[in-house]
């Protein structure tokens, strides 16, 4: 705590347009972690910081699907480095769609986000599918299905969380009235 009197309304005053970092803010100056009067001692800047959401779960996601090919790969027989290969390149695939996907959602109208979710996922489910050994269209249609299940459940949480959205309601809905032209009196 500050050792020295204040007046009532100073906090307010003080802190009018500063950067405090007691209320999360953070300036772009390092910050310093000493009281007035002490030599000055600087943190060092992007230690403790987070990985935000938007690229941890994508990255979570890919790293588990490479890990489930790789195990699937292995298991229908596969050598060791060559179902490790699969699982490097599953995962590098899948984690940079996921990150352009994620990235991007925010500038796509909700139906076509949707569609690109479920593309994704039934693209990675027909994968996996026909690492495990059956054939082709077999796996497409897995694939198809998966993805169908994914497009279906994402646009109905995209819709259910619509006022959510960063670029608001989508085609808002509006009663439609009939128009009809008017002509000017005398014109027949």
């Amino acid at each position: 705590m500050d050792n020295h009197p204040q007046e009532p309304d100073a906090r307010a005053a003080r802190s009018h347009g500063a950067i405090e970092p007691e209320h999360g803010a953070t300036s772009g100056e390092p910050q310093t972690t000493s009281q007035p009067g002490e030599p000055q001692a600087e943190s060092r800047p992007g230690v403790g910081r987070r990985v935000p959401a938007k690229v941890l779960w994508p990255v979570i996601a890919a790293l588990g699907l490479g890990c489930y090919a790789l195990w699937i790969d292995h298991t229908s027989g596969a050598k060791g480095g060559q179902a490790a290969l699969v699982g490097l390149v599953t995962a590098v695939v899948s984690g940079t769609l996921g990150l352009l996907l994620v990235h991007y959602q925010s500038t796509m109208i909700t139906e076509i986000r949707a569609l690109l979710y479920g593309a994704l996922f039934g693209t990675s489910m027909g994968w996996l599918y026909n690492l495990s050994g059956p054939s082709v269209l077999k796996s497409s249609t897995w694939g198809l299905v998966m993805g169908s299940i994914m497009f279906a459940v994402s646009l109905y949480m995209f819709r259910a969380k619509r006022t959510k959205e960063p670029h608001g309601l989508h085609r808002p809905r509006r009663a439609h009235r009939l128009r009809i032209p008017r002509r000017p009196h005398g014109a027949h």
